[in-house]
């Protein structure tokens, strides 16, 4: 019933992805009581992305029986580099001509009429996890999520971690040196060989070549633009042959650069979230744990490989925590 819920301390929270917006409105117990998913923008630039979560956060409201202005504040998880005092997002190559720094927080704020607060996507899934989903047994965790690119989140002795404010970039790991290039300008990175983006261009290239797929003919039977995680999914049910060398290839290059940053940081446990992460659950979360083996230094003990607890919801319900007020 609208304004049935006008007198909790609602906040919202904004997953801001390659290819969708996932806006959600969750009262004091972090329980959803509306949301709205809307397709990110491939075209244009900053402007029109922050548009689009304009719409889906208005949209998110309604469902819940609100109006914007009776929120206590918005969060924003967005890729690239966050400064979340002044609520910018610079360098989100994933997201349309977004090469340079664009005031995202204040855009936000000045159209909701409320306190919107930015953090990066990863990394507040990884708190959300950790606090809210399956973390919540362990002090220190990494947490990968595997989407249109590869990004991490950093649980150390139960506390995120967040370096000088960009700790945990795991996608950006170099697994082969001179290798693949990367959406970031840069050659070998993990992302290079198992972001959705980079693996999309792999698949244009090798079509253009002359190699056999049925991901583009599935993609247009789905009505997609872009080869989703569920067209992934789809062509290796299928067994799709290029489809199948392609995920082979990113698995085998995710089991590389998690099995460096344990050999590094020791966590106890792995999660494997995003959206190809969460698609394709836990045989792959054993995939990647069986790959990641030989890379171990101490192979003996292995951390725990799961899939995230809170599926496509966690980077959604991890922006709404930075919008929770301090404790007294």
């Amino acid at each position: 019933m609208p304004g049935s819920h006008s007198t909790i301390a609602a906040r919202g929270g904004v997953d801001l992805g390659g290819t969708k917006i996932e806006a959600i409105i969750v009262d004091e117990q972090n329980a959803v009581l509306g949301s709205m998913r809307k397709p990110t923008p491939i075209e244009g630039g900053p402007e029109d992305v922050a548009e689009q979560i304009v719409l889906a956060v208005t949209e998110a409201v309604a469902a819940a029986g609100l109006k914007a202005g009776e929120l206590v504040g918005v969060g924003v998880g967005s890729p690239g580099e966050i400064d979340g005092a002044a609520g910018t997002v610079t360098g989100a190559r994933n997201l349309p001509n977004w090469g340079g720094t664009f005031a995202l927080g204040p855009t936000l704020s000045s159209r909701l009429g409320v306190p919107v607060f930015v953090g990066n996507d990863v990394g507040v899934a990884t708190e959300a996890e950790f606090r809210l989903g399956a973390g919540k047994s362990y002090e220190s965790l990494l947490g990968v999520f595997w989407g249109t690119g590869v990004g991490g989140g950093l649980i150390l002795d139960g506390k995120r971690w967040l370096g000088r404010g960009a700790a945990g970039e795991i996608g950006h790991m170099v697994i082969k040196l001179d290798g693949a290039h990367c959406p970031c300008g840069r050659r070998g990175c993990v992302e290079a060989y198992a972001g959705r983006g980079a693996m999309e261009a792999r698949a244009r290239k090798l079509v253009d070549e002359g190699t056999k797929t049925d991901l583009f003919k599935l993609m247009k039977h789905h009505g997609r633009t872009r080869l989703t995680s569920s067209i992934w999914a789809h062509a290796i049910e299928q067994k799709d042959r290029m489809a199948t060398d392609l995920i082979d290839r990113a698995v085998a290059a995710l089991a590389a650069g998690i099995a460096s940053s344990v050999n590094l940081l020791d966590v106890e446990a792995v999660f494997i979230g995003g959206g190809l992460g969460v698609r394709f659950g836990e045989p792959f979360a054993k995939r990647i744990a069986t790959e990641m083996h030989p890379h171990l230094f101490v192979d003996s003990r292995p951390p725990d490989v799961r899939v995230a607890g809170l599926g496509d919801l966690g980077g959604a319900l991890g922006a709404a925590l930075l919008a929770a007020p301090a404790p007294a």
